[in-house]
């Protein structure tokens, strides 16, 4: 939800992302990405997971398939690439089964790498990203994580983390 009162969701069976306003009933939102069916071209989604949606309304969307973050601004057409996972893999360009997406007030995009169990940050036209939770191995002790699913910041700058196999939240100080 945004803060103009805005409901947003993921449809993952019509690869798209509908907005809704609340209060207003029987109508069926607007797609504001993807809808386009499903595929990897700029104005299509393949199987969105999570999203994200910024002070601007723009909408980054995990686009789990297709192992990109989409960012639609807002009344766009089409999105843009703004992180992309290149072959699955753990090198600090690539991406393994990524989901949850959340963007910092620099414009920073952090991203839960399940497969990798790790959190990555990345920038927008950066070619690498850098590791700022997990990724030591997988595991439960405090500083690893196995399977995280999705993440969120509090108003200091702390990112917490759904360790989704080791059924729990990590809390981790960040600097913004």
């Amino acid at each position: 939800m945004d803060k103009h009162g805005f409901l947003y969701v993921c449809n993952r069976e019509f690869h798209e992302v509908r907005r809704w306003k609340m209060g207003e009933y029987n109508n069926e939102g607007i797609v504001v990405a993807g809808g386009n069916g499903q595929g990897d071209q700029l104005n299509q989604l393949k199987n969105p997971t999570f999203i994200f949606v910024d002070e601007d309304q723009s909408v980054y969307v995990s686009d789990q398939i297709n192992r990109r973050v989409m960012k639609w601004r807002k009344d766009a057409k089409e999105g843009t690439i703004v992180a992309e996972g290149n072959r699955q893999g753990e090198n600090l360009n690539q991406l393994s089964e990524f989901t949850g997406v959340i963007v910092d007030d620099l414009g920073q995009i952090y991203v839960a790498d399940f497969e990798n169990d790790r959190i990555m940050r990345l920038c927008e036209g950066k070619e690498e990203g850098e590791i700022v939770a997990g990724g030591n191995r997988r595991g439960d002790r405090p500083f690893e994580l196995n399977g995280p699913t999705d993440l969120s910041f509090d108003d200091e700058g702390n990112l917490y983390v759904v360790d989704f196999r080791n059924q729990r939240i990590q809390k981790f100080e960040t600097t913004l």
